[in-house]
């Protein structure tokens, strides 16, 4: 009796020895022993410059357009006419001169305007997003003295105030720049419209090759702007029609590109803008943007569906990072960085940012970022400032 208790105290402590051990390895990750890293698992993309613009989408329907007219919009006289009525003509040949000297000086001189205008406009952001950043550098350095009793509260508020002038500074300055920016811009698009089928030299230029089949312009004679010099009965060609806002259409010029997509048919192509209406439709109050569609995209039919992108207030050399990576609270965008990287190890860093256009699933960030940071893209929703973080890739 003796031995079986005995032998029984013995077996207990094996098990309880066995049972210590299972707990110990629970703690470890994997059968290998390995302990799992610390932190919050992340993803994350470096930082860099890129460019932006934002896109403006909107849908419409694919239509042919055989014939072209072309208009001159302006009264001016013809010097000479080089083809007739009937004949065949190719793209880019020249239809007849007209006299309009002036018109292109003042087109030169609006081109020459609109350029210095955009040029100033880029150079005092340049200045003034120096100066912000400086302002925020300073703003953090006294943050930063201010907890081992280097700094006063005051200093603090004080560089706080001085940001926040430079800030409403640029803001300013820059609204009313980009206001006379728009409105040489204005006077180029409308002298763009009188001169969209004219060379430098005042010469009607066909847009396409075809049959001459009209013919308003006569030599010594004047050229009405209500009337097309000429009109072209060419190759059906492909358009594609879309009806935009009055906010939009003042970004819009004869030649820009676009980026059109014919869903039914899984084609993406780049058309260029033909024309814009002068005038809104009186019901809709939107104005028609037709935009040709140069390549040959098999199957593609008239009455189709398609959707148009349109890119605008274009900046270079920006910021750029992905939307999803950017968060809000209480009105304060934000985001996560990792710093102190040492392996898959990093530490959680709070950046307060600001930001300006938004593109295609990314947005341009005025400050708060610089290129070469490591932007947490995944997982940052669950981060505090000075958080442990261990860094993962997509596969992990």
């Amino acid at each position: 009796m003796k031995q079986k208790r005995i032998f029984s105290i013995a077996l207990a402590a094996a098990l309880a020895l066995s049972l210590t051990a299972c707990q110990s390895g629970g703690e470890e990750d994997g059968s290998q022993g390995v302990a799992a890293p610390a932190g919050v698992a992340v993803q994350v993309q470096e930082v860099a410059v890129d460019t932006i613009s934002t896109e403006n989408k909107v849908s419409g329907r694919v239509v042919t357009d055989g014939q072209e007219s072309v208009f001159v919009t302006a009264n001016a006289q013809c010097l000479a006419v080089y083809v007739e009525v009937g004949d065949s003509v190719t793209a880019g040949q020249t239809l007849c001169a007209l006299d309009l000297a002036s018109t292109l000086s003042s087109y030169n001189a609006a081109s020459i305007s609109y350029t210095s205008a955009v040029q100033s406009y880029q150079d005092q952001a340049a200045i003034f997003d120096k100066q912000i950043a400086l302002a925020e550098k300073n703003v953090s350095d006294l943050k930063a003295l201010f907890e081992i009793g280097a700094a006063s509260q005051m200093e603090i508020d004080q560089a706080e105030l001085s940001l926040q002038s430079a800030q409403a500074q640029r803001n300013s300055t820059l609204a009313q720049l980009e206001a006379g920016m728009q409105s040489y811009k204005s006077n180029v698009e409308q002298l763009d419209a009188v001169l969209e089928h004219v060379d430098s030299r005042g010469n009607v230029i066909a847009p396409v090759s075809g049959t001459v089949i009209s013919l308003s312009a006569s030599e010594g004679g004047f050229i009405s702007a209500s009337a097309p010099v000429a009109v072209i009965d060419g190759v059906d060609r492909m358009e594609v029609v879309v009806s935009v806002s009055e906010a939009l259409v003042p970004k819009l010029a004869r030649g820009d590109e676009a980026d059109v997509s014919i869903s039914s048919l899984g084609a993406n192509v780049v058309g260029t803008i033909k024309s814009i209406d002068l005038a809104a439709n009186m019901q809709t109050k939107l104005y028609n943007v037709t935009i040709s569609i140069q390549e040959d995209v098999a199957g593609l039919l008239a009455g189709m569906f398609a959707d148009v992108s349109f890119r605008t207030d274009t900046s270079a050399d920006t910021i750029v990072i992905p939307t999803e990576a950017i968060l809000t609270s209480n009105g304060q965008q934000y985001v996560f960085v990792v710093d102190n990287i040492a392996g898959s190890s990093g530490t959680a860093r709070y950046a307060a940012i600001g930001t300006g256009l938004t593109g295609n699933g990314v947005t341009e960030v005025t400050s708060g970022l610089g290129a070469g940071d490591m932007l947490v893209t995944v997982g940052q929703a669950y981060l505090s400032e000075g958080d442990a973080v261990r860094i993962v890739s997509e596969e992990d």
